[in-house]
C-alpha cells in the first residue's frame, strides 16, 4: 500500500532540500508526529542515518519508530525506513530492508520552483495498521482506505508548512 502527496514549491532547490532534510520540519505540521532527534551522533542527513519518532493518533495512543536513511541524493531524494524499536505492534524484527514503512520525499526541479512530492509505502512489516486490521478483518477495505486518507492528510499540512518556510 501506498499513497503520495504533490505541492508546487516557488523556491531554490537547495533551500527545499535543507527544509525537507530537517527531520524537525514534519514534526512542526504533521498531526501524528511529535518529536525527533538523531541518534548515534548524527547531527544530519546521511545514507545509513539513524533518528527516532514519538508519533500520537487518536486511534493508536503514543508509540516510538526508530528510522534508517536509506536514500540521500541531494537535491532529489530524501527517504527513510521506519521500525518498531519497541515490538508494540507485536513484530520483533528491526531490520531497515523489512520496515513497517519507508517515508519519502522526492524534489523535481520545474519553471520557477521545484515539484515536491512526499509519500510513503507501507509494509512489509507489523504496524498499527496490521492490529487494526487483524482486529476487524471483515472491515479491511474501510480501515485501509481510512488510514491512507489519514496518511495523505498529515503529508498535506507537511507540504503546505514547508512551502510556506521555503517562500516565506
Amino acid at each position: 500500500m501506498e499513497t503520495a502527496c504533490d505541492i508546487v514549491v516557488e523556491a531554490d532547490p537547495g533551500r527545499l532540500w535543507e527544509l525537507v532534510t530537517d527531520i524537525e520540519v514534519p514534526a512542526r505540521f504533521s498531526p501524528e508526529l511529535r518529536r525527533v532527534r538523531w541518534l548515534d551522533g548524527a547531527t544530519g542527513p546521511a545514507l545509513g542515518a539513524r533518528f527516532e519518532g514519538h508519533n500520537r493518533s487518536e486511534v493508536l495512543g503514543e508509540w516510538r519508530t526508530e528510522s534508517h536513511v536509506v536514500a540521500c541524493e541531494p537535491p532529489k531524494v530524501f527517504a527513510w525506513a521506519t521500525v518498531d524499536p519497541d515490538g508494540r505492534f507485536g513484530g520483533d524484527d528491526v531490520d531497515p530492508a523489512q520496515p513497517m514503512s519507508t517515508w519519502y520525499f522526492e524534489l523535481q526541479p520545474r519553471d520557477g520552483g521545484v515539484l515536491l512530492r512526499h509519500g510513503v509505502r507501507l509494509g512489509p512489516a507489523r504496524s498499527g495498521l496490521t492490529l487494526a486490521i487483524e482486529s476487524r478483518p471483515e472491515k479491511k477495505d474501510a480501515i485501509v482506505r481510512y488510514r491512507l486518507a489519514e496518511l495523505r492528510t498529515g503529508m498535506e499540512a507537511t507540504l503546505r508548512g514547508i512551502k510556506d518556510l521555503a517562500e516565506g
